[in-house]
């Protein structure tokens, strides 16, 4: 039989046969010694074939996992050298940020943004908590939304708690196996929740102490918004390493960077400090943003600005 990995727990799973008919299921040992240098050998999105217990025909035993189109994947936070797949085979995702309570900050997003990009996977930055704004940070809203879009990125201002655009991110996902990203706090479960009512997934409110978000989903998990349409809820990211990424790669995976690449004097050019740089001096004359630009610096160098 052959069915989707809809939620994972860790030791057990979750899948979605192609009926739609729901098994808990289990990954067959020998998976879990391939040498994969990942604290999860199977991700929620996965493609899986399984066969029923003979005794209990109502779980499952998982024997092979296709090959994966795509994956979101950052550092473990719990094993040292180690990766964790955070979702398989997506045609999208939903970079879920805010400018205010809790504070994203570039970084954060400019590393998410490469990972995409690294794996070929669509972005659209969802700005939340377009109530709590003021004029002022109308207009910062706008500026960095125009940053974003200069480098290629989509991006919508929305509110959950005011049901504002949630029709446009409806379009967004139409039709599509969508990722929803982010830190704690800042309002995936709310808008999923608008999205799909009848789900009523668990919220929390912001820590006054900390102005962070507290975690409220514990598994990633998919759910079937409406047929061919499915969105994957994940816990609250807190820090987001990219990996896998060769340092003399880095900058293909900035839109705006690869387009000058071919520019430098030098075919190895790191963009940091060579003469003729293309990069550095489309920097100086604020045709690439200096925050992205420190984004790249900051991943190049391996600096452990993750949030």
């Amino acid at each position: 039989m052959k069915g989707v990995v809809i939620k994972s727990t860790g030791s057990w799973y979750l899948v979605r046969a192609e009926n739609g008919t729901l098994y808990k299921a289990r990954l067959r040992g020998k998976f879990k010694l391939k040498g994969m240098k990942v604290s999860n050998p199977l991700a929620v999105g996965d493609r899986v074939e399984f066969d029923l217990e003979e005794v209990d025909e109502e779980t499952a035993v998982i024997h092979k996992i296709e090959d994966r189109e795509n994956y979101i994947i950052r550092q473990s936070t719990h094993k040292s050298g180690y990766s964790h797949i955070i979702a398989a085979n997506l045609d999208h995702a939903l970079l879920i940020a805010t400018l205010v309570s809790p504070r994203t900050s570039f970084g954060f997003i400019d590393r998410f943004l490469v990972t995409a990009e690294a794996y070929d996977i669509p972005v659209t930055i969802i700005y939340n908590k377009s109530d709590l704004y003021d004029a002022d940070m109308e207009d910062y809203q706008r500026q960095i939304s125009h940053m974003y879009s200069l480098a290629g990125y989509n991006s919508l201002s929305v509110s959950a708690f005011r049901n504002e655009g949630i029709d446009e991110i409806e379009k967004l996902i139409k039709g599509k196996t969508t990722l929803f990203a982010g830190h704690s706090g800042v309002g995936k479960s709310s808008l999923i929740n608008q999205l799909v009512p009848d789900l009523a997934l668990k919220t929390s409110e912001i820590s006054a102490f900390s102005d962070k978000g507290v975690h409220t989903t514990t598994f990633a998990e998919m759910f079937e918004v409406e047929e061919g349409t499915f969105i994957i809820d994940t816990p609250g990211i807190k820090e987001l390493g990219v990996i896998d990424i060769p340092k003399n790669e880095l900058s293909h995976f900035f839109p705006e960077m690869r387009e000058l690449l071919n520019q430098c004097r030098f075919n190895n050019c790191t963009h940091f400090n060579e003469p003729g740089c293309a990069v550095v001096e489309a920097v100086r004359h604020n045709q690439i943003a200096l925050t992205r630009y420190q984004s790249y610096l900051s991943i190049l160098h391996g600096e452990d600005n993750r949030r």
